[in-house]
Protein backbone atom coordinates (compact mmCIF):
# COMPACT_ATOMS: atom_id res chain seq x y z
CA UNK A 1 0.00 0.00 0.00
CA UNK A 2 1.38 3.38 -1.00
CA UNK A 3 1.61 5.59 2.08
CA UNK A 4 1.28 9.37 1.98
CA UNK A 5 2.95 9.65 5.37
CA UNK A 6 4.89 7.30 7.61
CA UNK A 7 4.61 7.73 11.39
CA UNK A 8 7.80 8.15 13.36
CA UNK A 9 9.09 5.02 15.10
CA UNK A 10 7.91 4.94 18.68
CA UNK A 11 4.94 7.22 17.99
CA UNK A 12 2.47 4.42 18.70
CA UNK A 13 0.81 5.15 15.35
CA UNK A 14 0.68 2.50 12.63
CA UNK A 15 -0.53 2.69 9.05
CA UNK A 16 -2.86 -0.13 8.08
CA UNK A 17 -5.04 -1.17 5.17
CA UNK A 18 -8.55 -1.76 6.50
CA UNK A 19 -11.20 -3.40 4.33
CA UNK A 20 -14.54 -1.83 5.20
CA UNK A 21 -17.73 -2.60 3.34
CA UNK A 22 -15.65 -4.44 0.79
CA UNK A 23 -13.54 -1.35 0.04
CA UNK A 24 -9.90 -0.62 0.97
CA UNK A 25 -9.06 2.26 3.28
CA UNK A 26 -5.68 3.57 4.44
CA UNK A 27 -5.98 4.17 8.17
CA UNK A 28 -3.68 5.59 10.83
CA UNK A 29 -4.30 3.49 13.95
CA UNK A 30 -3.31 3.71 17.59
CA UNK A 31 -4.48 2.45 20.96
CA UNK A 32 -6.75 -0.46 21.75
CA UNK A 33 -10.06 -1.31 23.38
CA UNK A 34 -13.72 -1.46 22.42
CA UNK A 35 -14.38 2.30 22.24
CA UNK A 36 -13.43 3.63 18.80
CA UNK A 37 -12.48 7.27 18.32
CA UNK A 38 -12.95 7.75 14.59
CA UNK A 39 -11.26 10.90 13.29
CA UNK A 40 -12.62 12.29 10.01
CA UNK A 41 -10.47 14.76 8.08
CA UNK A 42 -11.48 17.55 5.72
CA UNK A 43 -10.41 18.99 2.37
CA UNK A 44 -7.65 18.94 1.18
CA UNK A 45 -6.29 17.04 4.15
CA UNK A 46 -5.53 13.45 5.16
CA UNK A 47 -5.42 11.34 8.29
CA UNK A 48 -2.21 13.32 8.87
CA UNK A 49 -4.24 16.33 10.02
CA UNK A 50 -4.99 14.41 13.25
CA UNK A 51 -1.34 13.64 14.05
CA UNK A 52 -1.40 15.82 17.18
CA UNK A 53 -4.66 14.37 18.53
CA UNK A 54 -4.13 10.65 17.91
CA UNK A 55 -1.68 10.16 20.83
CA UNK A 56 -3.97 12.11 23.19
CA UNK A 57 -6.95 9.91 22.34
CA UNK A 58 -4.93 6.70 22.62
CA UNK A 59 -3.64 7.81 26.04
CA UNK A 60 -7.25 8.35 27.15
CA UNK A 61 -7.93 4.70 26.41
CA UNK A 62 -9.54 4.92 22.98
CA UNK A 63 -8.79 2.80 19.98
CA UNK A 64 -8.09 5.52 17.42
CA UNK A 65 -8.65 5.26 13.70
CA UNK A 66 -7.92 8.21 11.41
CA UNK A 67 -8.75 7.02 7.89
CA UNK A 68 -8.00 8.61 4.60
CA UNK A 69 -11.55 9.02 3.42
CA UNK A 70 -12.88 7.99 0.03
CA UNK A 71 -10.70 9.41 -2.74
CA UNK A 72 -7.82 10.37 -0.44
CA UNK A 73 -4.37 8.81 -0.04
CA UNK A 74 -4.33 5.09 -0.77
CA UNK A 75 -8.01 4.63 0.09
CA UNK A 76 -10.72 3.62 -2.37
CA UNK A 77 -10.81 6.11 -5.26
CA UNK A 78 -13.69 5.67 -7.72
CA UNK A 79 -13.80 7.86 -10.82
CA UNK A 80 -17.42 9.04 -11.06
CA UNK A 81 -18.70 12.18 -9.35
CA UNK A 82 -21.78 10.23 -8.24
CA UNK A 83 -19.55 7.92 -6.22
CA UNK A 84 -18.87 10.80 -3.81
CA UNK A 85 -22.44 11.64 -2.85
CA UNK A 86 -23.14 11.99 0.83
CA UNK A 87 -25.02 8.72 1.35
CA UNK A 88 -22.01 6.73 0.12
CA UNK A 89 -19.56 8.73 2.25
CA UNK A 90 -21.71 8.11 5.32
CA UNK A 91 -21.80 4.44 4.41
CA UNK A 92 -18.00 4.42 4.50
CA UNK A 93 -18.03 5.82 8.04
CA UNK A 94 -20.48 3.14 9.15
CA UNK A 95 -18.46 0.43 7.40
CA UNK A 96 -15.25 1.55 9.11
CA UNK A 97 -16.92 1.40 12.51
CA UNK A 98 -18.35 -2.04 11.73
CA UNK A 99 -14.96 -3.27 10.52
CA UNK A 100 -13.35 -2.17 13.78
CA UNK A 101 -15.47 -4.57 15.82
CA UNK A 102 -15.68 -1.89 18.51
CA UNK A 103 -18.77 -1.67 20.72
CA UNK A 104 -18.78 2.10 21.25
CA UNK A 105 -18.17 5.04 18.92
CA UNK A 106 -17.05 8.63 19.34
CA UNK A 107 -16.61 10.84 16.28
CA UNK A 108 -14.07 13.64 15.97
CA UNK A 109 -14.24 15.58 12.73
CA UNK A 110 -13.04 18.69 10.90
CA UNK A 111 -14.25 20.54 7.80
CA UNK A 112 -15.82 18.05 5.31
CA UNK A 113 -15.31 15.34 7.92
CA UNK A 114 -17.40 17.54 10.19
CA UNK A 115 -20.21 17.50 7.65
CA UNK A 116 -20.10 13.70 7.66
CA UNK A 117 -20.15 13.64 11.45
CA UNK A 118 -23.15 15.99 11.70
CA UNK A 119 -25.18 13.98 9.19
CA UNK A 120 -24.09 10.67 10.72
CA UNK A 121 -25.44 11.81 14.08
CA UNK A 122 -28.58 13.44 12.65
CA UNK A 123 -29.51 10.32 10.70
CA UNK A 124 -28.54 8.02 13.57
CA UNK A 125 -26.73 5.69 11.20
CA UNK A 126 -24.96 4.07 14.14
CA UNK A 127 -25.12 4.91 17.85
CA UNK A 128 -22.59 7.63 18.68
CA UNK A 129 -21.69 8.44 22.28
CA UNK A 130 -20.08 11.83 21.75
CA UNK A 131 -19.40 14.18 18.88
CA UNK A 132 -16.49 16.60 18.48
CA UNK A 133 -16.71 18.91 15.45
CA UNK A 134 -14.02 21.43 14.53
CA UNK A 135 -14.70 24.40 12.25
CA UNK A 136 -17.71 23.04 10.42
CA UNK A 137 -21.18 24.43 11.17
CA UNK A 138 -24.29 22.38 11.75
CA UNK A 139 -25.74 21.84 8.23
CA UNK A 140 -28.95 23.79 8.90
CA UNK A 141 -26.95 26.74 10.26
CA UNK A 142 -24.58 26.66 7.28
CA UNK A 143 -27.51 26.59 4.88
CA UNK A 144 -29.03 29.61 6.62
CA UNK A 145 -25.74 31.53 6.45
CA UNK A 146 -25.40 30.77 2.74
CA UNK A 147 -28.59 32.74 2.12
CA UNK A 148 -26.60 35.90 2.85
CA UNK A 149 -23.79 37.57 0.93
CA UNK A 150 -20.96 37.40 3.52
CA UNK A 151 -20.89 33.58 3.64
CA UNK A 152 -21.65 33.25 -0.07
CA UNK A 153 -18.58 35.37 -0.76
CA UNK A 154 -16.43 33.21 1.51
CA UNK A 155 -17.73 30.07 -0.20
CA UNK A 156 -16.96 31.19 -3.77
CA UNK A 157 -14.56 28.28 -4.22
CA UNK A 158 -17.43 25.79 -4.00
CA UNK A 159 -18.84 27.22 -7.23
CA UNK A 160 -15.36 27.26 -8.81
CA UNK A 161 -14.99 23.58 -7.96
CA UNK A 162 -17.97 22.76 -10.18
CA UNK A 163 -15.89 23.50 -13.27
CA UNK A 164 -14.16 20.56 -14.99
CA UNK A 165 -10.35 20.19 -14.74
CA UNK A 166 -9.64 23.92 -14.09
CA UNK A 167 -9.69 23.67 -10.27
CA UNK A 168 -7.29 20.74 -10.39
CA UNK A 169 -4.90 22.56 -12.69
CA UNK A 170 -5.09 25.71 -10.58
CA UNK A 171 -4.24 23.93 -7.33
CA UNK A 172 -1.53 21.62 -8.69
CA UNK A 173 0.50 23.85 -11.01
CA UNK A 174 3.90 25.11 -9.87
CA UNK A 175 4.45 22.22 -7.46
CA UNK A 176 0.96 22.52 -6.01
CA UNK A 177 1.46 26.16 -5.06
CA UNK A 178 -2.30 26.76 -4.89
CA UNK A 179 -2.89 23.86 -2.55
CA UNK A 180 0.03 24.91 -0.35
CA UNK A 181 -1.43 28.43 -0.24
CA UNK A 182 -4.74 27.03 0.97
CA UNK A 183 -2.99 25.96 4.18
CA UNK A 184 -0.27 28.53 4.82
CA UNK A 185 -2.18 31.43 3.30
CA UNK A 186 -5.21 30.90 5.53
CA UNK A 187 -3.18 30.14 8.65
CA UNK A 188 -2.54 32.80 11.27
CA UNK A 189 0.49 31.02 12.74
CA UNK A 190 2.20 30.10 9.48
CA UNK A 191 5.07 28.43 11.32
CA UNK A 192 2.71 25.49 11.88
CA UNK A 193 2.79 24.79 8.15
CA UNK A 194 6.45 24.42 7.16
CA UNK A 195 7.35 22.95 3.79
CA UNK A 196 7.68 19.46 5.27
CA UNK A 197 4.02 19.50 6.34
CA UNK A 198 2.80 21.00 3.07
CA UNK A 199 4.79 18.42 1.12
CA UNK A 200 2.68 15.64 2.67
CA UNK A 201 -0.56 17.16 1.39
CA UNK A 202 0.87 18.24 -1.96
CA UNK A 203 2.41 14.84 -2.67
CA UNK A 204 -0.86 13.05 -1.86
CA UNK A 205 -2.96 15.42 -4.00
CA UNK A 206 -0.55 15.04 -6.94
CA UNK A 207 -1.12 11.29 -7.22
CA UNK A 208 -3.02 10.33 -10.40
CA UNK A 209 -6.70 11.13 -9.99
CA UNK A 210 -6.38 12.13 -6.34
CA UNK A 211 -7.25 15.82 -6.51
CA UNK A 212 -10.16 15.17 -8.87
CA UNK A 213 -11.51 12.64 -6.38
CA UNK A 214 -11.14 15.15 -3.54
CA UNK A 215 -12.92 17.92 -5.45
CA UNK A 216 -15.62 15.48 -6.51
CA UNK A 217 -16.97 15.67 -2.95
CA UNK A 218 -18.04 19.25 -3.77
CA UNK A 219 -19.30 18.37 -7.23
CA UNK A 220 -21.42 15.53 -5.87
CA UNK A 221 -22.88 17.79 -3.17
CA UNK A 222 -24.11 20.20 -5.86
CA UNK A 223 -25.36 17.54 -8.26
CA UNK A 224 -27.08 15.38 -5.64
CA UNK A 225 -28.66 18.01 -3.41
CA UNK A 226 -31.46 15.74 -2.25
CA UNK A 227 -28.78 13.63 -0.58
CA UNK A 228 -27.85 16.65 1.56
CA UNK A 229 -31.25 17.00 3.27
CA UNK A 230 -30.57 17.37 7.02
CA UNK A 231 -34.11 16.41 8.05
CA UNK A 232 -34.97 17.82 11.44
CA UNK A 233 -31.27 18.45 12.16
CA UNK A 234 -31.61 17.08 15.67
CA UNK A 235 -28.46 15.88 17.45
CA UNK A 236 -29.25 14.59 20.93
CA UNK A 237 -25.80 13.37 21.98
CA UNK A 238 -23.22 15.45 23.90
CA UNK A 239 -21.45 17.58 21.30
CA UNK A 240 -18.33 19.72 21.50
CA UNK A 241 -17.85 22.33 18.79
CA UNK A 242 -14.36 23.83 18.66
CA UNK A 243 -13.97 26.91 16.48
CA UNK A 244 -10.93 28.84 15.31
CA UNK A 245 -12.34 32.37 15.13
CA UNK A 246 -9.95 33.54 12.39
CA UNK A 247 -11.53 31.15 9.86
CA UNK A 248 -11.68 33.00 6.53
CA UNK A 249 -13.79 30.26 4.87
CA UNK A 250 -16.58 30.08 7.45
CA UNK A 251 -17.88 33.09 9.35
CA UNK A 252 -18.78 33.16 13.02
CA UNK A 253 -22.42 33.74 12.05
CA UNK A 254 -22.54 30.11 10.88
CA UNK A 255 -22.58 29.15 14.58
CA UNK A 256 -25.81 31.06 15.21
CA UNK A 257 -28.68 28.81 16.25
CA UNK A 258 -26.66 25.63 16.71
CA UNK A 259 -28.09 25.09 20.18
CA UNK A 260 -31.62 24.89 18.70
CA UNK A 261 -30.62 21.62 17.05
CA UNK A 262 -28.02 20.41 19.55
CA UNK A 263 -29.40 20.77 23.09
CA UNK A 264 -26.34 19.17 24.72
CA UNK A 265 -23.90 21.53 23.03
CA UNK A 266 -20.60 22.89 24.33
CA UNK A 267 -18.91 25.51 22.17
CA UNK A 268 -15.30 26.58 22.62
CA UNK A 269 -13.89 29.38 20.50
CA UNK A 270 -10.19 30.00 19.92
CA UNK A 271 -9.38 33.61 18.98
CA UNK A 272 -6.61 34.17 16.46
CA UNK A 273 -6.72 30.62 15.11
CA UNK A 274 -7.60 29.75 11.53
CA UNK A 275 -9.77 27.11 9.89
CA UNK A 276 -6.95 24.56 10.33
CA UNK A 277 -7.59 24.65 14.04
CA UNK A 278 -6.29 21.26 15.27
CA UNK A 279 -3.06 21.65 13.31
CA UNK A 280 -2.46 25.33 14.04
CA UNK A 281 -3.31 25.25 17.74
CA UNK A 282 -2.89 21.60 18.75
CA UNK A 283 -2.01 22.39 22.35
CA UNK A 284 -5.17 24.45 22.89
CA UNK A 285 -7.38 22.01 20.98
CA UNK A 286 -5.98 19.03 22.86
CA UNK A 287 -6.52 20.76 26.19
CA UNK A 288 -10.19 21.40 25.34
CA UNK A 289 -10.71 17.82 24.15
CA UNK A 290 -8.92 16.38 27.17
CA UNK A 291 -11.20 18.30 29.58
CA UNK A 292 -14.45 17.56 27.77
CA UNK A 293 -13.99 14.01 26.53
CA UNK A 294 -14.06 11.34 29.26
CA UNK A 295 -11.61 8.48 29.28
CA UNK A 296 -12.76 5.47 27.28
Amino acid sequence: MTQSWSPKPGSGIAMERIDAGGLPFEVATAGSGDHLALCLHGFPELHYSWRHQIPLLANKGYRVWAPNLRGYGASYRPARVADYRLSLLLGDVAALYDASGAQRLTLLAHDWGGALAWYFAIRRIRPVERLVVLNLPHPVCLSAALQHWPQRRRSWYMAFFQLPWLPERSLLRDNAAGLRRAFRGMAVDKSRFPDAVLDVYADAAAQPGALTAMINWYRAAFRHRADMDPGDGRVDIPTLQIWGEADTALGLETLDGTDRFVPRLTQHRLPGVSHWVQQEAPEAVNAVIARWLPDA
